[in-house]
């Protein structure tokens, strides 16, 4: 059984639930301790969320059965795992593959194939929840917690104190004055279906970038997320004028086989450790290729 362990500090007293709650706990965790075998003690005795702190009481929080999604099967093909800790991990999702299961595809996201990895470790009381999600064609690094705490604690963050980045290589050549900013502009639906547009009515929407190298019609660039929108860096390179290479739906038909995005760089606080974590990995390797090949058309 996964625990806590806190030392409440603050001389004021507390009631504990207020407590958990800003530690990073859910209402749903603590729901979940209190009817599904957890527990919450405070210097070893049991008690619930209206009990008073006092400074200097020890609190361990035993986190309760999370209820099993009888649908979500394992897979075991293959998962790159980059960094692990004991209640997140992060990895390097392959292009092609879906974070999460969809309703018409639900055997082999990277959840399934981490429901396999728990299995082989012995550790079936781990159930992932993905924190950072990518596109299906978009490649990189995937944060994923192993419990609802660790999904809770990770999702109160600030945009500030969580950094990620990507590379990506776009169709045109930016002018000299355009080698880097930002780009404040909304997005929202533009249709029924999935593809976002920039529009008036849409939440706001902010990427940094800054381009590394240009070669005749493509530039290579580095972006920087400080909004979560939904397909927000090909929307917004679509609007400058500068869509993604394999990315039909936002720009050009090319052929490249997939969005030429990849999220190389993750930094973040780690909530449980307090240590500041900064994971990088190269570009894979279709990528790689597909600039060589535009160096190469130049020359």
């Amino acid at each position: 059984m996964q625990y806590f362990k806190l030392k409440f500090e603050n001389k004021t007293p507390q009631k504990l639930g207020r407590f958990l709650l800003k530690n990073g706990f859910s209402k749903r965790a603590l729901t979940n301790s209190q009817h599904h075998g957890g527990m919450v003690l405070v210097n070893h005795h049991r008690r619930y969320t209206s009990y008073l702190l006092h400074a200097g009481d020890e609190v361990i929080f035993i986190l309760g059965e999370e209820k099993e999604n009888k649908w979500l099967k394992p897979s075991s093909k293959k998962l790159n795992i980059v960094f692990e800790q004991k209640d997140y991990l992060v990895i390097n999702k392959d292009a092609g593959i879906l974070s999460i299961p969809s309703r018409y595809e639900d055997s082999d996201a990277v959840v399934n194939r981490l429901l396999h990895y728990f299995q082989q470790q012995k550790q079936t009381d781990l159930k992932p929840h993905v924190i950072t999600r990518l596109d299906r064609d978009t490649s990189g690094l995937v944060l994923v917690g192993k419990n609802a705490v660790a999904h809770a604690r990770f999702s109160k963050m600030e945009k500030n104190e969580f950094i990620k980045k990507y590379h990506a290589i776009v169709h045109g050549n930016f002018e000299e004055a355009q080698r880097q900013g930002t780009i404040d502009a909304p997005i929202g639906k533009i249709d029924a279906g999935v593809k976002r547009g920039v529009v008036n009515n849409g939440q706001r929407s902010v990427t940094k970038y800054r381009v590394l190298d240009q070669v005749k019609g493509a530039s290579l660039i580095e972006l920087q997320l400080l909004t979560g929108r939904t397909h927000q860096i090909r929307v917004h390179m679509q609007y400058l004028g500068h869509p993604l290479f394999g990315d039909p739906l936002y720009g050009i038909k090319d052929n490249f086989k997939r969005q030429a995005l990849n999220c190389f760089y993750l930094e973040f606080d780690d909530p449980f450790s307090k240590k500041r974590q900064k994971i990088e990995i190269a570009d894979p390797i279709d990528m790689e290729i597909l600039w060589k090949n535009l160096i190469s058309n130049e020359l």
